[in-house]
Formats: C-alpha cells, structure tokens, sequence
C-alpha cells in the first residue's frame, strides 16, 4: 500500500499516511488531531542494478549517421 507525506500547517509536524492509491486524494489529519494539513510532493528512488546497453559504434544520430556535412 502507497505511503504518502503530509504536513500540518498548523503545528508544523510532518506524518506518513498508508492508504490505497483510490483514496490518495482524500484529506489527513495530523497525529496532534489538526485538520490544515497538505500532502507533500515525495521523490521515488528506485534502485537497481541492470543499465541500458551502451550503443555500439558506427551509424545513428547527426555525429554517426552522415548528416552533419
């Protein structure tokens, strides 16, 4: 289940929600009961080891392909 982050603007506090994505979009109050709170913008970071193939030399593109003159 999606965690997402909330802020209270009114004591300031910063909390995590767990809730279905459907209901993301729903209001939050903060542990201190306050009802002002916004849901933060959260960057992802994903991790993993697989990387895209390095492109092989001759052909493509405007340095490789002919088109540069």
């Amino acid at each position: 289940m999606p965690r997402y982050e909330y802020r209270c603007r009114t004591c300031g506090d910063t909390f995590e929600v767990s809730r279905p994505m459907a209901e993301s979009a729903a209001p939050a109050a903060c542990p201190e009961g306050h009802d002002d709170t916004v849901k933060l913008l959260s960057a992802v970071a994903v991790g993993g080891s697989a990387a895209a193939p390095a492109p092989s030399g001759g052909g493509g593109g405007c340095c490789g392909g002919g088109c540069c003159g």
